[in-house]
């Protein structure tokens, strides 16, 4: 059966894991505090321009998201979030678990609309009861968003001076960050992402790594005994070399940024075959997360031959379902898909 799942529904890219198999016999100080762990470090540094930069590598989005967010806010405040955003929808509460309230606000096809943010904020601290309520200490953004969708430069600019303006900071979720960049709908670059946001982390797991992801602090704001917290919350890897080699992989010659291309390339071929079997889009996204409208009757009868993902429900006889590209999406798994949604 073919499927369109997710972006991670097999291993490796082939470059990722031969560089694992090359390495696998040598002997490395574990931790992530290995030679090739320091070597991808610094080639993501020259990658965002930001020589500054402090990375350290984690092994899932998750994870990144919970570790990130309860070492940097106090334990008074709370994170700013889309009301579809990762951590306020499919991440189980672990935001909350760590005693952090996510504070939703409304959305525009997944993304903050900056001006709302600004009032958002301008209300919270003209209520005269604010001492009383969660302090908003973070603001949390996914590039692209959970729909697939992107902010443009604009738009991050101005939520990054509102967060600066509030003294917050602003944490870009990169779990599929390739794809954002790539998009030909982007105007952001890496460097821009690095200098617009305090915090952010580039998305392996979803992007041909085994798993893993790389969290960038840009200024000089990564929190004090960071390891230690990484550790006390259960999430440091022992073997830090497999996340080390991997990303020492994905940023050499461009792999990074040329897999996402190819997976790009898929999704565009995806859109087509909906297009012409006449199917109607929920949202048609530039990145490689598509999003078709179809009947209950005609779902259940897809799902016997193509794997997708469950979304939303649109009415009571229609529904959301959402297919991705990915690395692994070969051209036959398109034509066989074409073949499928014709019938």
């Amino acid at each position: 059966m073919i499927s369109f799942e997710n972006d991670y529904i097999a291993g490796a890219h082939p470059s990722v894991l031969k560089r694992l198999l090359e390495t696998n016999l040598e002997n490395l100080a574990g931790y992530g505090a290995d030679t090739y762990c320091e070597r991808a470090k610094e080639k993501i540094k020259r990658a965002c321009d930001c020589p500054h930069a402090e990375v350290e590598f984690m092994v899932g989005g998750t994870q990144t998201n919970a570790v990130v967010i309860s070492t940097m806010l106090k334990d008074y405040e709370g994170v700013i979030a889309a009301q579809t955003g990762h951590i306020s929808v499919h991440e189980a509460g672990a935001i909350e678990f760590t005693g952090h309230k996510v504070l939703e606000l409304s959305h525009k096809e997944g993304k903050i609309d900056p001006a709302a943010l600004r009032k958002y904020l301008e209300d919270f601290y003209g209520d005269g009861n604010y001492e009383h309520m969660t302090l908003p200490g973070m603001v949390y953004v996914s590039y692209p968003t959970e729909y697939g969708t992107l902010y443009t430069k604009a738009e991050l600019t101005e939520i990054s001076a509102i967060c600066g303006a509030y003294h917050m900071s602003l944490f870009l979720d990169g779990a599929r960050l390739g794809y954002g960049l790539m998009s030909a709908q982007s105007d952001l670059t890496l460097p821009d992402i690095a200098r617009l946001c305090d915090v952010f982390y580039i998305g392996g797991t979803k992007v041909g790594a085994l798993c893993g992801e790389a969290v960038v602090f840009t200024r000089k704001n990564k929190p004090v005994h960071f390891i230690t917290s990484v550790k006390k919350r259960g999430a440091l890897l022992a073997k830090g070399r497999l996340l080390g080699v991997q990303f020492d992989a994905l940023f050499t010659d461009e792999l990074y940024f040329e897999i996402s291309k190819y997976v790009l390339s898929m999704a565009d071929r995806l859109k087509m075959i909906f297009h012409e079997a006449g199917l109607d889009f929920y949202l048609e996204s530039p990145t490689n997360q598509q999003f078709i409208i179809v009947q209950n009757e005609r779902m259940h009868a897809l799902e016997k031959e193509i794997r997708f993902s469950f979304w939303e429900k649109y009415d009571d006889d229609h529904t959301v379902i959402r297919f991705v590209t990915g690395w692994s999406t070969k051209e036959a798994d398109l034509d066989a898909l074409k073949k499928i949604v014709k019938k």
